[in-house]
């Protein structure tokens, strides 16, 4: 057999009235003795109202919003006969009243302690989850516990809940987006940027970002925190594989396969990278070894309506400048038509971004972190050039080469953009 207990709110001091700010179960769930039904909050602090029985609930007579008296009831629950009269024979336990929650002090030093020492210099306290700022965030108990336990600081923590209240999602939340964000090892935290309402200046429009750049956007903070990048410049001299290029024209035609300079970068890569084989590595997690790679996969930047993705050309030593002409090509369209796989992102070594076609001389690429080195490429340009005589036009490519400075030192950075420059510049050393 089983009977239906009315569950009424607690005893709550001297306190009169309170809001109920969430409900936490609805008709049909299940519950143990002591789980939480509905969470209570007054002007400082807020209380979960737990069940007294385990048994099923069969309504609610609450909703959040509502105003609610010691007394009032807040919900009906079925539970079994033995059990509620055990219950009935056990010996009230008192409820304790609806108290604000305090942060949790640091010991103070003992007595003993040398009063010579200033403030300034003593042992820092121990980090509370909460600052003491008067007004507690809006959070339940257990919320804060949570809180206290991986240390966070719910000012800091912008709740999703009812009237802001703070969930466990979102303290989740923002641990998870703390970790991402964090530099590797440990690193500064950086304050959160404020809130402006910019609507006071002027009229303004909200645009939500495109899904790319919203995936992308922590890759590229967590890539920044967690490298110290240096970006290394340098012209080179291309025109004469310029003129080369334009030789092609006529089989470029006959092979429907439109040849780019970026073709030749690709192809001039791999043995640039066989010299300095520490460009085609990752950190490793620890930070004490390099990861060395025996293949050569290339990523390529390509801009798409929805923003920048890095498709990876794989075993590009393994191919001729047709071959990567025409996987550009392929990968590109597919790229601009939203069709890339997940493999099509995976797995590169080293990345080059090439901003020819739009302009500009010179820029700093973001390393693809756990990759090392990244090579940006700008519009090629003619430009006056002393042979010693006289002054004679070539075409000059302005590059960029970012690198992350725990792998790789300066001298190596200028080392690989000329030794780059050379290779590109004249194609017959690659035989050499």
């Amino acid at each position: 057999m089983s009977q239906e207990k009315e569950i009424v709110v607690p005893p709550l001091g001297d306190i009169d009235e309170v809001d109920v700010i969430e409900v936490l179960v609805q008709p049909g769930d299940k519950v143990e003795k002591d789980a939480p039904l509905i969470t209570l909050e007054s002007d400082k602090a807020t209380m979960e109202v737990p069940s007294p029985d385990a048994g099923t609930v069969t309504a609610v007579l609450v909703k959040v919003g509502d105003k609610v008296k010691e007394g009032s009831p807040i919900a009906k629950l079925e539970v079994a006969e033995g059990s509620a009269e055990a219950e009935a024979r056990a010996p009230a336990k008192e409820t304790p009243p609806l108290v604000e929650e305090k942060a949790p002090q640091p010991e103070q030093p003992p007595a003993s302690a040398s009063p010579s020492v200033p403030a300034s210099e003593a042992a820092p306290s121990p980090p509370v989850a909460e600052e003491a700022t008067g007004q507690l965030p809006y959070a339940s108990p257990s919320v804060r516990k949570l809180a206290r336990k991986l240390g966070v600081d719910l000012h800091q923590v912008k709740g999703r809940g009812p009237k802001g209240r703070i969930l466990l999602e979102d303290v989740e939340a923002f641990v998870k987006a703390r970790l991402q964000g964090a530099p590797a090892g440990g690193g500064v935290s950086l304050p959160p940027i404020p809130e402006i309402d910019f609507s006071k200046f002027g009229p303004v429009e909200t645009q939500p970002l495109s899904r790319i750049k919203r995936r992308s956007g922590p890759h590229l903070l967590r890539a920044w925190q967690s490298a110290p990048q240096v970006t290394q410049h340098h012209e080179v001299d291309i025109t004469d594989l310029e003129e080369f290029r334009k030789s092609l024209k006529a089989e470029s035609e006959r092979r429907s396969v439109k040849i780019t300079p970026l073709a030749f970068v690709l192809k001039v890569l791999p043995a640039l990278l066989r010299q300095f084989p520490s460009f085609n590595a990752s950190l490793a997690p620890d930070g004490e070894s390099l990861i060395l790679k025996q293949y050569f996969h290339i990523g390529v930047a390509v801009a798409t309506p929805d923003g920048l993705v890095v498709p990876v050309i794989r075993d590009v030593d393994k191919k001729g400048v047709w071959q990567l002409a025409e996987e550009l090509a392929e990968v590109s369209a597919r790229a601009r038509a939203g069709k890339l796989k997940p493999d099509d992102l995976q797995g590169g070594c080293f990345s080059v971004s090439s901003l020819g076609g739009i302009g500009g001389s010179f820029f700093t690429p973001i390393v693809n972190v756990p990759e090392v080195a990244i090579l940006g490429l700008s519009r090629a340009k003619m430009q006056p050039h002393w042979n010693g005589n006289e002054f004679i036009p070539r075409l000059i490519l302005p590059i960029s080469l970012s690198y992350d400075h725990r792998v790789i030192d300066g001298a190596e950075g200028a080392q690989f953009v000329v030794r780059f420059g050379e290779l590109l510049g004249d194609l017959r050393r690659l035989v050499l």
